[in-house]
């Protein structure tokens, strides 16, 4: 299974990063980014507010009863234990976290699922493999720059990395010739007021627009 899940995003490349959607707008939101070709989603997880907490659970669960396997469905910022065993009885096939959390690491990996903690140096990086991550989030990519990740990945080519943080439409496509395996877009893909507008039009056009700029 996990396996699968990897090569779903390697292949699909593009995570679109869903945060502050509420579950009243989750299925509308998921229709217009697979209606734009975009299949992997990382629904986030909101630390101040146990209320959008569990609301992140209720969208995991709808998504996945009902788009099942049409999604790569992921959670996000998901930093403990507790939360990764919560977000995959919600259906979540992979973890992502903005930090490098060895705990949360090795519960993921203990439910077999796939592992995506992020890291910001050399250092964070080889821990979090280490640990058995199966990925690494090079977070904030749009920071550090596409330089900064030619540099790291040369020495360290080994570590797949996907790139977050500042990633927008016109340079999609220079973080992956640089090396990572993939992006993760949140606000720039998934317009929150565009979404809260009904303008779900928006969202599979800006969705196509990824998809086209990484096919080149």
């Amino acid at each position: 299974m996990s396996n699968t899940i990897l090569d779903k995003i390697f292949e699909n490349k593009i995570v679109a990063i869903i945060r502050g959607i509420g579950s009243d707008r989750i299925l509308d939101t998921v229709s217009a980014l697979l209606e734009g070709g975009v299949k992997l989603l990382e629904v986030t997880f909101n630390q101040d507010d146990q209320e959008k907490a569990l609301d992140t659970l209720r969208c995991l669960e709808l998504i996945k009863k009902n788009f099942g396997d049409q999604v790569c469905l992921g959670a996000g910022t998901v930093i403990t234990a507790e939360q990764v065993v919560s977000a995959v009885n919600a259906g979540a096939e992979y973890i992502i976290s903005p930090n490098t959390d060895i705990n949360v690491i090795q519960k993921t990996k203990a439910l077999d699922k796939i592992s995506i903690p992020g890291a910001f140096t050399p250092s964070e990086m080889v821990t979090a493999y280490h640990a058995g991550a199966d990925i690494v989030k090079l977070f904030p990519a749009g920071i550090l720059g596409t330089e900064y990740i030619k540099a790291l990945l040369a020495p360290l080519s080994h570590i797949p990395v996907v790139a977050v943080g500042g990633v927008n439409v016109d340079n999609v496509d220079q973080f992956i010739k640089v090396g990572a395996k993939g992006v993760g877009v949140g606000g720039n893909l998934v317009d929150k007021k565009a979404i809260y507008a009904g303008d779900y039009d928006k969202i599979k056009q800006v969705a196509q627009d990824y998809i086209k700029k990484l096919k080149g």
